[in-house]
């Protein structure tokens, strides 16, 4: 071979090298994200969800890509966009606060590792076998909610301690709606209170529902993303006709809602992150028992309590661990 010839096939491979080394790069893994809802209601969350990935050592961006697939509050949707997801496909998929969403997922997928944080237990969704041995691709946070509603219940029955009765708002269209309900009799059965359970999804169901409702009637409202991402207007609807409500987030009680009680759900959101990190180094969802929350807050609004002309016991107010004035 002439000394040309040599210098100019030398050159050519040298510059295949860095395309080479470039194909050869490992891709960048993709978590699937698919929730019920919509962004805006859940920004603070998801805040709490980067950082659960960054103490496993992952950043968006960076070392790591999301897809985001959010149905608005059209559940039909999640088959379709859990589908788009699984075609992607992705490494893992994130179902947080929606128990819709992991269920559409759950059916989309039995290989694609799923981390849920669902309300109810995952052994009787059939998403689990156990809650120490998942056993199957799915795994994460349950906060099992019978203990949660019956709390709630009991701290709403100790504020209105002659009130005939308690409405709940349920969202039928939740898988948790049955077990709510279930957990709620059982309880009311206990504290020798009569429920009133009214159903709802659309804005005007929900209308009806505290229409229905007699001024100063004590209300609780179930666990469902829409009622969380409807929160505003749940707040507004309760000081119009004049409801005391109990929540299970706080977001609810800041924004002027009387009461709430249940899981810093930010704070669950953040330890789902490190789930999905620990998933994405390795970690087989079958083996990673299902966890619940570490962190619960019960929270008082003696601002809309004085407005309803109600007024709170200081036991209850000295239990509390946070009292807004």
């Amino acid at each position: 071979m002439k000394r040309r010839e040599f210098i100019a096939l030398l050159g050519g491979a040298a510059a295949t090298w860095p395309l080479a080394a470039h194909a050869q790069k490992p891709s960048m893994p993709v978590i699937g994200f698919l929730h019920s809802a919509s962004l805006e209601p859940n920004a603070k969350r998801l805040a709490g969800f980067h950082r659960g990935l960054q103490q496993a050592g992952f950043i968006e961006g960076q070392n790591v890509a999301i897809e985001f697939r959010w149905a608005g509050g059209q559940n039909a949707r999640l088959p379709e966009l859990a589908a788009e997801l699984v075609s992607r496909p992705v490494a893992v998929i994130a179902t947080l606060s929606s128990t819709p969403a992991t269920r559409a997922a759950k059916a989309a997928t039995s290989t694609i590792p799923i981390v849920f944080l669902i309300a109810e237990d995952p052994v009787e969704l059939g998403l689990a076998a156990s809650l120490n041995r998942p056993g199957g691709n799915a795994t994460g946070i349950s906060s099992q909610n019978a203990e949660l509603v019956a709390k709630r219940l009991g701290l709403l029955r100790e504020l209105l301690p002659q009130a005939p009765n308690i409405g709940v708002l349920l969202n039928p269209g939740n898988p948790n709606a049955k077990p709510i309900s279930a957990a709620l009799q059982a309880a009311a059965t206990t504290l020798a209170v009569q429920l009133n359970v009214l159903e709802a999804t659309t804005d005007a169901e929900i209308e009806r529902a505290y229409q229905s409702l007699k001024s100063g009637s004590p209300l609780l409202v179930g666990t469902d993303p829409s009622f969380f991402a409807r929160r505003a207007a749940l707040v507004a609807l309760g000081a119009k006709h004049a409801i005391p409500t109990m929540y299970d987030n706080r977001e609810a009680a800041s924004a002027g809602g009387l009461m709430s009680y249940g899981q810093n759900t930010e704070s669950s959101w953040e330890q789902a992150g490190i789930t999905v990190g620990r998933i994405l180094k390795g970690a087989k969802p079958a083996e990673l028992p299902v966890m619940q929350p570490t962190k619960f807050e019960y929270v008082i609004n003696l601002k809309t309590a004085k407005t309803l002309g109600l007024d709170v016991p200081l036991a209850m107010q000295a239990r509390a661990d946070e009292v807004i004035e």
